[in-house]
């Protein structure tokens, strides 16, 4: 079968080196590999090609540990896209940067994006990439990989499936950094609930000293600039009923699945597995729950994936699983949530009108770690 020619734009953690971060207690959860380098590697549909960094020390470590011949590694992205013209390209790159990238892309031959979360640092970005990317005929999937999760599609067939009653509320316990994290939790609570429209978001910014906010009052912005990466909890009302609350409760990357007559709990990343279902009346009338065995399913590599769902794509001209207008809404809820915090926690309703805020980091990026810190597991598909 056909090979896709692919490259990577952003060649630090996520890019190609993330892999090496990954204790064998995650792997567990979610199997290697998990950057975009190692996946095109281990891909037998992609042949990554080339790469392109600000950095040239990193992109030459990129391109000894992936095999990138130095007349293929290039500082300027324009000049990768149109000398290389990869089929598949990734955009793992800070959100300012990725929005002419995915632009200049898909308009200059690029048919499959694998975009960085989030998508872009302002609503007008993610607009611009939504019609560049449509009008062009191209597809996105943004590394939202959780979406590609076996235990999410299992809880996800439990609610469909009707034996747990309505799908009521889902709780993500530890919301994080709205950049940074959230992309991940906001777009499971859209999946397990079907993709359905937001009617209001309603959000609070806590500030303080992280290295995500360098102690930023959130009251206060410098004309429509976000700087640094706000955590934010809050909640969120689709307009089928169902509510979301997203947390800083402390706890890890958790999650509850509250329907009628049950409830799936997901706990460290997905390592543990829990399913309660309401059980009959007892002879008094009571209705209690138990804990009853979570099915069973094949753990694989998210971001492996991910990228087969483009392949996929590219092979029978369907839509992704993910897509570009679901990676633009997941922005606008980001934005959302910063927009509630500045109007004192007020509901803000969805679609955004006339919200031109946009991100600034303000830390550099982190330095890949060149060498495996932790044992490998087997990877796995």
């Amino acid at each position: 079968m056909q090979k896709y020619r692919a490259a990577v734009i952003g060649c630090s953690r996520i890019g190609g080196f993330i892999d090496n971060e990954i204790a064998p207690s995650e792997q567990i959860s979610y199997p290697l590999p998990w950057s975009h380098a190692a996946c095109y590697e281990a891909c037998d549909r992609t042949d990554l090609v080339a790469c392109a960094d600000l950095r040239k020390d990193v992109m030459e470590k990129f391109g000894r540990r992936y095999g990138i011949a130095k007349e293929r590694q290039y500082t300027d992205f324009r000049a990768l896209i149109d000398k290389e013209q990869p089929e598949i390209l990734s955009a793992a790159t800070q959100p300012e940067e990725r929005a002419e990238i995915i632009i200049y892309a898909v308009e200059h031959g690029v048919k499959a994006i694998w975009a960085e979360k989030a998508l872009c640092a302002s609503l007008q970005d993610a607009d611009a990439v939504v019609e560049a990317v449509e009008r062009n005929g191209a597809v996105l999937n943004m590394h939202t990989q959780k979406r590609f999760d076996p235990g999410f599609e299992v809880a996800k067939d439990l609610i469909s499936s009707g034996e747990l009653g309505a799908l009521k509320s889902m709780i993500i316990y530890n919301n994080n950094a709205l950049w940074d994290g959230s992309s991940h939790y906001f777009d499971v609570v859209k999946h397990l609930n079907n993709d359905n429209p937001i009617a209001w978001i309603q959000g609070h910014l806590p500030g303080g000293s992280s290295g995500y906010t360098h102690g930023t009052d959130y009251n206060e912005f410098e004309a429509d600039i976000v700087p640094g990466d706000p955590s934010a909890h809050g909640i969120i009302q689709f307009h089928n009923g169902v509510v979301a609350y997203a947390l800083l409760s402390g706890r890890g990357a958790d999650y509850d699945v509250v329907c009628e007559r049950g409830t799936i709990s997901s706990i460290d990343l997905g390592r543990i597995w829990q399913l309660r279902r309401l059980q009959p009346p007892d002879e008094y009338g009571t209705e209690l729950s138990e804990f009853v065995p979570f099915p069973d399913f094949e753990r694989r590599s998210l971001s492996l994936a991910l990228l087969e769902d483009l392949v996929h794509s590219l092979d029978t001209g369907n839509a992704p699983k993910g897509g570009v207008r679901l990676a633009r809404d997941i922005t606008e809820m980001i934005l959302a949530f910063i927009v509630s915090h500045q109007r004192g926690g007020a509901r803000v309703e969805l679609p955004l009108v006339d919200v031109n805020l946009r991100h600034r980091r303000l830390k550099p990026p982190k330095q890949p770690r060149y060498e495996t810190r932790y044992p490998r597991l087997p990877t796995s598909k």
